[in-house]
């Protein structure tokens, strides 16, 4: 078979589609996002009519794989860390349903906080749910583990995890393909009732898979991913894992690691092998990218009184990605520092794209604030959450996807009245829209305004759930008729748009406001495209 350069992100998804994928299903969210981008732009996946549409969240995205899995084919679920929280209320009952055909979920992990609020680690999820994971330590691992995490989870009858973090998810390398596989048949479950979840069947389904514990740590112990190699100086052992592997190895450039090291790659721990490196050494050094995961776990069994180092006691940093250089300096080694960052270049933030709409709302919505002082505004997650930044300072909140206009609701509830929501098109439809229920619902003194770029504009320009339709949906919702209104953020506008927001703000009830503007980037990219076409 060929051999491809593929970003990590890449590798998952040509891995899964020659392992016989049927249909992914994602909410975007860097470091994850390529992953549906690559099967949906790939002519593979279009012949072989591999349903590869995004969802309106990760829940929705979650839930909907677990249908295909029921029906016995393959599916694959992708979203970043944070998203898997508004997954879990289906990610975790996925492990007591079972699955039927094979079911892979990649949550990529954003340590050092990137793009992201912020850096927990989806190890804790899995192992709280009992499931196994599966974590690469290269492109070419990422490959290979979504080609047979299908196969181990059909084996398992639960879902796997693929964790990987920023640093894979974003770097290329040459990554050798396997045979494509075909995709399963359409074939329903032989327990009818697997995935009924009433007390009486899940509570039998939690014995099965608590039963299943043992299996699952024979396949770690005999899993190609895991390998220990031994070395000379049995003062210090390693166990690395995934990505972690990759930068104890480029501090030995000839590749000759002193240290007996377990490269540690797919969970529950391997514990035999774990326990034999601790006998081996005078003590351990645990690498891994995120979370004292493993580190807390030696500590708990095999505290035995042999030192055990890594993040928890200073050896390495308690936050943070991990690199090379602090691979070294934990092992002792000397390194040469680079130079410090000129003041030009660093601490530069991310700002609003020049000829954006949602400048323009700011900047209406600042000039009616000033008669009611700063402190309002609570925002979603999307690019206009820059808007806390200068020039504007707008923002006062940002905490997850939906959570602008239900905190408005409470900060209106303790009387800080008006309070203002602001949110994106493609968050409202994610998560906004049970919270606008609410307000529905108790009328409260607040104004949504929710910012319509037609995009998911933060993470690159993915369509957005709700294009064409917010006035209907929030229409639908309830809101009254009087105080739903659709404007036009441009600077020809702002004393029309100014006397709307400030007439909104008066009034004593639920208003919402959709500014509507095509992102500038989309903008761009389409009139190209048009252009291209015609020539």
């Amino acid at each position: 078979m060929e051999k491809l350069l593929l970003l990590g992100d890449e590798a998952i998804a040509q891995g899964a589609i020659d392992g016989g994928l049927s249909g992914i299903y994602a909410y975007p969210g860097t470091p994850s996002t390529e992953i549906m981008e690559f099967v949906q732009g790939s002519k593979q996946a279009e012949e072989l009519n591999i349903h590869r549409t995004w969802s309106a969240n990760e829940k929705t995205a979650m839930e909907a794989a677990l249908g295909m899995s029921y029906a016995g084919k393959r599916s694959m679920v992708c979203f970043k860390h944070v998203g898997l929280n508004v997954a879990a209320d289906a990610f975790v009952n996925a492990s007591i349903t079972g699955v039927n055909g094979g079911l892979i979920v990649v949550s990529a992990d954003d340590p050092s906080m990137h793009s992201s609020q912020n850096e927990q680690d989806s190890r804790f999820y899995a192992k709280f749910s009992l499931i196994p994971i599966l974590e690469p330590s290269n492109q070419q691992e990422a490959y290979e583990m979504a080609y047979y995490g299908f196969e181990l989870s059909e084996k398992l009858n639960v879902p796997v995890m693929l964790r990987i973090t920023t640093r894979l998810a974003h770097s290329r390398a040459g990554v050798q393909r396997s045979q494509v596989k075909k995709q399963n048949q359409l074939h329903l479950p032989s327990d009818p009732r697997q995935f009924v979840l009433l007390p009486s069947i899940a509570r039998k389904n939690y014995k099965k898979l608590l039963g299943m514990q043992p299996a699952m740590d024979v396949e770690s112990e005999k899993s190609t991913f895991n390998t220990f190699v031994d070395g000379t100086d049995k003062k210090l052992g390693v166990i690395a894992a995934g990505l972690a592997y990759n930068y104890l190895m480029e501090n030995y450039v000839n590749g000759k690691n002193p240290h007996p090291t377990l490269k540690l790659c797919q969970y529950p721990l391997p514990h035999k092998q774990v326990a034999d490196l601790y006998n081996l050494c005078d003590s351990l050094l645990i690498l891994e990218d995120g979370a004292p995961v493993i580190e807390e776990m030696l500590k708990g069994f095999l505290n035995l009184g042999k030192p055990i180092h890594g993040r928890l006691d200073g050896t390495l940093p308690r936050d943070g990605e991990l690199n090379p250089n602090i691979v070294a300096k934990a092992l002792g080694m000397t390194i040469q520092e680079g130079q410090d960052i000129p003041d030009i270049v660093k601490n530069r933030p991310p700002s609003l794209c020049q000829g954006c709409g949602h400048r323009d709302v700011f900047e209406d919505l600042n000039e009616v604030l000033k008669a009611y002082g700063t402190g309002r505004v609570f925002s979603d997650i999307g690019c206009y959450t820059l808007a806390a930044l200068p020039p504007f300072n707008s923002v006062n909140s940002c905490v997850d996807m939906g959570a602008s206009i239900t905190m408005a609701i409470g900060a209106a509830d303790a009387g800080l009245i008006p309070a203002v929501s602001v949110i994106g098109d493609s968050t409202f439809t994610h998560s906004g829209m049970t919270g606008l229920l609410d307000a529905v619902n108790k009328n409260s003194p607040i104004t949504v305004i929710i910012s319509d770029n037609s995009t998911t504009g933060m993470t690159g320009g993915q369509t957005s759930a709700a294009t064409g339709r917010l006035f209907e949906i929030c229409q639908g919702i309830g809101v009254h008729p009087d105080h739903l209104k659709i404007i036009t953020p441009l600077k020809k506008n702002h004393e029309e748009n100014v006397r709307i927001i400030r007439e909104e703000l008066e009034y004593k009830g639920l208003s919402v406001l959709i500014p509507q503007r095509e992102c500038i980037q989309t903008f761009a990219r389409r009139k190209k495209a048009d252009k291209n076409e015609s020539n």
